[in-house]
């Protein structure tokens, strides 16, 4: 094994330092040559022992070997778009944060909070891979559109993000990760004077950043 790890690290010494993103079609620098081959090697075995405590151990050791922020994000961001795809949920990158975005059609029936049953092994999915990734923080962020009361909205909104973070919970996300928020209707990104764009409002986003201890 120590001959086949020396091996890669020496194939990802002498590889160029850009790619393509599969997902832009853009060059840009590979963050494991920025953060550490040796780290990337590690990140790398995660997907061989996928949904085990090895796993999760492997996921640990980039920060000990030196991968860094980045390289420990890009491949968690790699395996929730793996696990997501088709999901309806956005995957969203913004430098060393990921954003999950779960519009609220297949989150929740309209006017309520308890998730739907058929959105449960997609949260399954998400909550396999951040217990593997634990090293990272969580803000779960509830929003509605501009249809209602402004107070009803709030509470709504931090009705159904109580609700994501409590079904992560039971699924092994420890709870000192969780930040939980409403914003009720304060944060549209589409025009609320749209059905469209009211369907878009209606969501919960969720905020993946590494622990400060990281």
């Amino acid at each position: 094994m120590t001959r086949i790890i020396i091996t890669l690290l020496l194939a990802l010494s002498i590889t160029a330092c850009t790619t393509t993103d599969p997902y832009t079609g853009e060059e840009k620098v590979r963050k494991s040559v920025k953060y550490g081959a040796a780290g990337a090697v590690v990140c790398g075995l995660i997907g061989a022992t996928r949904n085990s405590e090895s796993a999760r151990n492997a996921a640990a050791g980039c920060a000990a070997i030196g991968a860094g922020v980045g390289a420990y994000m890009d491949h968690q961001e790699k395996e929730l778009r793996e696990e997501l795809a088709g999901s309806g949920v956005q995957v969203r990158r913004d430098g060393d944060q990921i954003q999950l975005i779960m519009p609220s059609n297949i989150t929740f029936n309209t006017d309520e909070y308890l998730i739907k049953n058929e959105f449960y092994d997609t949260l399954d999915s998400v909550g396999k891979v951040l217990y593997k990734y634990e090293d990272t923080q969580l803000e779960v962020i509830g929003h509605t559109d501009s249809t209602g009361d402004d107070q009803y909205n709030m509470k709504l909104s931090q009705r159904r993000a109580n609700s994501v973070a409590s079904y992560l919970e039971n699924r092994g996300i420890q709870a000192e990760r969780l930040a939980i928020l409403g914003m009720g209707e304060t944060q549209p990104i589409a025009d609320n004077s749209t059905a469209n764009g009211r369907a878009q409002n209606r969501r919960v986003e969720l905020y993946i950043t590494a622990a400060p201890n990281y």
